[in-house]
């Protein structure tokens, strides 16, 4: 899954690395070392731009909130349990498949944050049951140090309590796609420690590499029973690296660059 994770780089950085040809200086984020559920968010869309003659998409940078309202939900109170998605059932969930078909968007990341877990624990989060404790966290990026491009979707939700010329009349949401997580060996591996993502946990949020953005984008395209299926492929294994990093970043109130510190082995006390 996704829960935590990590966003450092610029508006101008995001700007050049997909091609942006909008967005608002005024909606600008601070780095985010530790970007948790329901906080704003950069996304990457193609869409058309408000009252423009021209009806064409165009790519943009948006901050969104983390965590997706559906656009029929009377309230906007389960968004912190809509922060993923899964790439498995999003084709058939009511609360997914119509932003499947028309609102993806890209959520770009430094890389993300998870929590190793035992054996028995792993196989209950397999199963949807009960989250188990969290133990020693990594830090899992491109191996490369290029931008994580985690895919996902995005929603329009009305407040209804609110006037139309509201500031918060409006919400825009936005969900993780996840996928099972590689089980072949990681590019770069801790000295102690998993070997593969599987062994960190049984998902991961599913990267876009470059080839697949133009395609994710597309708001022309809906065939959720064709191309689009294709684009929730898993990339190509042997991408990513992952290392640990301080237990510190299990507290949501903290928040730094110290967070992504490379331990040389895990914490004292802590598994693996």
């Amino acid at each position: 899954m996704c829960g935590r994770y990590a966003s450092s780089r610029r508006p101008e950085e995001l700007a050049k690395a997909f091609g942006i040809e909008k967005w608002e200086p005024g909606e600008t984020l601070a780095p985010d070392y530790n970007v948790a559920p329901t906080k704003e968010v950069f996304v990457v869309l193609d869409r058309p731009l408000k009252d423009a003659p021209d009806p064409r998409p165009v790519r943009q940078l948006r901050v969104l909130k983390w965590g997706l309202v559906p656009s029929w939900a009377k309230n906007p109170d389960g968004a912190a349990r809509m922060i993923n998605a899964r790439s498995e059932t999003l084709h058939e969930k009511p609360s997914f498949r119509r932003p499947f078909a028309q609102r993806r968007c890209i959520i770009p990341a430094d890389g993300y944050y998870e929590w190793v877990t035992g054996t028995d624990e792993r196989q209950l989060e397999v199963e949807g049951k009960r989250k188990r404790p969290r133990k020693q966290p990594y830090f899992v990026l491109p191996a490369d140090g290029s931008v994580f491009a985690m895919a996902g979707i995005y929603e329009f939700w009305r407040d209804r309590t609110l006037p139309d010329e509201h500031p918060h009349a409006w919400w825009a949401t936005c969900s993780v796609i996840t996928t099972e997580a590689e089980t072949g060996p990681l590019a770069t591996a801790p000295v102690q420690g998993p070997r593969s993502l599987a062994e960190i946990h049984p998902r991961m949020p599913l990267m876009l590499t470059p080839d697949r953005w133009d395609a994710w984008l597309d708001p022309a395209d809906t065939d959720t029973e064709g191309s689009l299926r294709d684009l929730l492929a898993p990339p190509p294994g042997g991408l990513m690296r992952a290392y640990p990093v301080p237990t510190s970043v299990s507290n949501v109130r903290n928040n730094g660059p110290e967070l992504l510190t490379e331990l040389e082995a895990p914490e004292e006390g802590t598994l693996f």
